[in-house]
């Protein structure tokens, strides 16, 4: 379906996974959650609601746990325009972000999108984000590890591949862990969930999850395709610095009015 056909359906909401410890980012990480890592000057939480509120989002649910006070701090109850509520999972040190995911569920009674708290991405990039049912992927670079999406000749996702690949075939993608949601999409991705949480497998991420309902047919997702020199998954310090080459911002702060202002993308 195009975005003229969704647009009545455009996403407002946004549910941000922030509870991890982010052990491979310290010593940064020891006195604050990943999220407020600075990158050129701003860090990876501000930029991101600078951008939400660009694109007309009214409403952000983070999940905390690691260093709560310092994000409650940040944002308050509100900032730049967007509603802030707080899940927390006073067992972020014992499980994986499935279980941050579930404990977000009685919070989700909209379409939303899904975004993890260690991507850096130029704002430009989540236009097409906007409505339900997509997933961000980008052309696969030697850094990247993780999830990768297959995805046909016709741009559909035919799966996601959660195990380790180590030559990629040209349909495999890199996930940006950029996801939107239809609310019946949701209410099937939160049946699963509890499957799984019930079982005890709380340490999976929760791509394992939507793996398996695209594998069976039960989810479908749109492809959205982000520049691969535009976007930066932050995990150790050696990310932390080669992002850094690519968001060098001639201002010390984010641009108060425009997101795109003060960007500078390496050039492909």
């Amino acid at each position: 379906m195009s975005n003229f056909q969704h647009k009545n359906k455009r996403i407002t909401s946004a549910v941000l996974l922030a509870a991890g410890t982010g052990s491979r980012l310290q010593p940064l990480t020891n006195e604050m959650p990943k999220c407020l890592t600075e990158v050129s000057g701003s860090s990876i939480l501000e930029r991101l609601t600078h951008c939400l509120r660009f694109h007309g989002f009214r409403r952000l649910v983070v999940v905390v746990g690691h260093l709560d006070d310092c994000i409650r701090r940040f944002l308050g109850n509100s900032i730049n325009g967007l509603t802030i509520d707080y899940i927390v999972n006073p067992q972020y040190m014992t499980t994986n972000n499935i279980y941050s995911l579930w404990l977000a569920r009685k919070a989700i009674q909209e379409s939303f999108l899904l975004i993890e708290s260690d991507i850096v991405f130029d704002a430009s990039l989540l236009g097409d984000m906007l409505y339900p049912d997509c997933i961000a992927v980008s052309h696969m670079l030697p850094w990247m590890n993780g999830t990768t999406a297959s995805i046909s000749s016709t741009s559909r996702v035919l799966k996601l591949n959660t195990g380790h690949c180590d030559i990629p075939d040209r349909s495999e993608y890199k996930t940006v862990n950029i996801y939107s949601f239809s609310l019946r999409s949701w209410r099937l991705v939160e049946e699963q969930l509890r499957r799984h949480i019930s079982a005890g497998r709380v340490n999976e991420y929760y791509e394992t999850v939507l793996a398996e309902m695209i594998a069976d047919s039960t989810l479908s997702f749109n492809p959205v395709f982000f520049n691969s020199g535009r976007w930066y998954e932050i995990d150790t310090l050696s990310d932390l610095y080669e992002s850094e080459l690519i968001f060098t911002e001639n201002n010390a702060r984010i641009n108060r009015r425009n997101p795109y202002e003060g960007f500078y993308v390496r050039p492909d």
